[in-house]
C-alpha cells in the first residue's frame, strides 16, 4: 500500500473534504505496515473497499415552523461499513453538518465500534437543522419529517443511529415516537432513548465517564492515577459533563471547561453544584459558558480564548473536531501536561498529535477512549433484544470493563521497542484488523 497514491486518488475523488482525508490518512498510516504484511488483505483490496461507504443517503426534510412557513433541511445517513454488525452512530443536527464531517465520523465509527468488541458497523447521519432557538414544537415538527423519510431504511438488525451534537433525549423520543407510528412496532431501532421505554441507565454520561476510565488505565501504566491531578475539560455538554463528573469521583481538580465564547478558569476546581450547573447552563439552549463566572464566586471567564494555555496535568478535550491545534498542544507539553484524552471525535488536529507523540506524552484518539458512548448505545440494544433492564451499577461496571478491554488491545498493538505506547496506532491497528478480518471471511460484496 502506498499512502500517498490512495490519498491522491480520494482527493481527486472527494475533494474539499477535508475532515474525511484527515481521517483516513491517520488510520492509513496507523495500518500500512500491517496491511503490506498481509497479502491477502492487498489481494482483497481491503483498504480501496474500507475507505469507502457502502451508500450515502440524502434527501430533503421540509417541515413548517410556528408561524405555518415551509422550511427546509437537508438530511443524511451514511451507511459506512457493516461487516461485523448493524451499522451504528448518531444522528447530528447542527449548521456545520456537511457530507466531509459526516463521512470523517462515520470512517470513524467503524473502527471504533469495532474496538468496542460488540457486534456493530460503523455509521453517521444527521442535517443542517438548527435546533438552537427553535421551540419543543417545531423540533418535534422537524424531527417527525426526518424521520419520514429515514425510517425505511434503519431497523434493529440493519442500522441503529443513535443522538450526538444537537440530539438528544428530546430529539431521539420525537424521533422514536414517529418510527413507531410508522413501523407499527416497539425496536430497539434507535439508542439514547428514554429510561422509562427501552433506554439503558447510564447513557448520557457514559462517554465521559468512558474516557475518563480509559485515561485512568493509561495513567496506571506508569503507576499513577487521577488523584490530586489538575485537569482541563473542553465542552460542556454530555461528555464534558460525565467526564468532570468523574474525573472529581477519583481525586481530580477539573479548573476548567469551555464553550464557544471561551473558557471558565475555576482555581479551587468544580463542585458537585457546578457540574450540576452545566444541566442548567445547557438546558438554556444557549451555547455559552460565560454565566459560570457570574453564578460561582472564584470563577473566571476568559473570552475567545481555550482552556489548553492553562498549566493542566491532564486535558480532556471534548467539544468537536480539530479544537486543539499545534500551538495548543505546543503549550500544553511545554506547561508540563502529562495526558491527552480525547473525549471528542478527532478534537486534535495531525499537527496536534505529532507532538504529543513526539514528547510522547500518554495521548489516547477518540476512536478509542470515546468509545464509551457507543459501547453502551450496544448495551441498550443487548438489553431490548433481551426485553431487559440492568442496572446503573450493572452498565457502568460492563462499561468499565470494555474500556480496559480497548485500553488492553490498543497496549497490545500500539507498544514500540521503547515501552513507549503509540494509542494512535494500537486503536487504528486494533480495530482495522476486525474489521478486515470480517471482510475477508464475507468474500467481496
Amino acid at each position: 500500500m502506498n499512502v500517498q497514491e490512495i490519498m491522491n486518488s480520494l482527493e481527486a475523488k472527494h475533494p474539499g473534504e477535508k475532515e474525511y482525508l484527515q481521517a483516513v490518512h491517520e488510520v492509513l498510516e496507523s495500518v500500512k505496515d500491517l496491511y503490506n504484511e498481509n497479502p491477502q488483505y492487498q489481494a482483497a483490496k481491503i483498504i480501496e473497499r474500507v475507505v469507502e461507504p457502502d451508500r450515502i443517503l440524502t434527501f430533503k426534510v421540509s417541515w413548517l415552523d410556528d408561524k405555518g412557513e415551509v422550511q427546509v433541511n437537508l438530511g443524511y445517513r451514511i451507511q459506512f461499513n457493516g461487516a461485523i454488525g448493524p451499522y451504528k452512530g448518531g444522528l447530528r443536527f447542527h449548521p456545520s453538518v456537511n457530507l466531509s464531517i459526516l463521512k470523517f465520523l462515520g470512517f470513524e465509527q467503524i473502527f471504533k465500534n469495532a474496538l468496542t468488541t460488540l457486534p456493530m458497523g460503523g455509521g453517521k447521519g444527521g442535517s443542517d437543522f438548527n435546533p438552537k432557538g427553535k421551540s419543543d414544537a417545531e423540533i418535534m415538527r422537524f424531527c417527525q419529517a426526518f424521520m419520514l423519510e429515514l425510517w425505511q431504511l434503519i431497523g434493529p438488525d440493519t442500522d441503529v443511529p443513535a443522538g450526538d451534537i444537537g440530539v438528544g433525549g428530546r430529539e431521539i423520543g420525537y424521533l422514536y415516537g414517529m418510527y413507531k407510528k410508522l413501523a407499527k412496532e416497539h425496536t430497539g431501532v434507535l439508542t439514547g432513548k428514554g429510561s422509562g421505554w427501552g433506554g439503558s441507565l447510564m447513557r448520557p454520561e457514559a462517554t465521559g465517564y468512558g474516557d475518563v476510565y480509559f485515561a485512568q488505565e493509561m495513567l496506571a501504566t506508569k503507576g499513577d492515577s487521577f488523584k490530586g491531578k489538575i485537569v482541563a475539560i473542553s465542552g460542556f455538554g454530555n461528555v464534558a459533563w460525565g467526564a468532570a463528573q468523574k474525573a472529581t469521583e477519583l481525586g481530580a481538580k477539573v479548573v476548567a471547561i469551555s464553550g464557544p465564547d471561551g473558557y471558565v478558569h475555576i482555581p479551587n476546581g468544580m463542585t458537585n453544584e457546578m457540574i450540576d450547573y452545566m444541566l442548567e447552563l445547557r438546558a438554556s439552549n444557549n451555547d455559552i459558558v460565560a454565566p459560570m463566572a457570574q453564578e460561582f464566586q472564584g470563577v473566571t471567564f476568559h473570552a475567545g480564548k481555550k482552556p489548553w494555555e492553562l498549566k493542566v496535568d491532564i486535558a480532556l478535550p471534548c467539544a468537536t473536531q480539530n479544537e486543539l491545534n499545534g500551538p495548543d498542544a505546543q503549550k500544553l507539553v511545554d506547561n508540563g501536561c502529562i495526558l491527552v484524552g480525547e473525549g471528542a471525535n478527532m478534537p486534535s488536529t495531525e499537527e496536534a498529535i505529532d507532538i504529543f507523540l513526539k514528547n510522547k506524552i500518554l495521548f489516547s484518539p477518540g476512536k478509542a477512549s470515546n468509545a464509551g458512548g457507543v459501547a453502551t448505545s450496544g448495551l441498550e440494544m443487548s438489553q431490548n433484544s433481551a426485553r431487559y433492564n440492568w442496572s446503573a451499577e450493572e452498565v457502568d461496571a460492563k462499561l468499565h470493563r470494555i474500556m480496559k478491554d480497548i485500553h488492553a488491545a490498543c497496549v497490545k498493538y500500539g507498544t514500540q521497542p521503547d515501552g513507549y505506547v503509540n494509542y494512535v496506532k494500537g486503536a487504528n491497528i486494533a480495530g482495522f484488523v476486525k474489521v478486515a478480518d470480517a471482510m475477508l471471511d464475507l468474500g467481496v460484496i
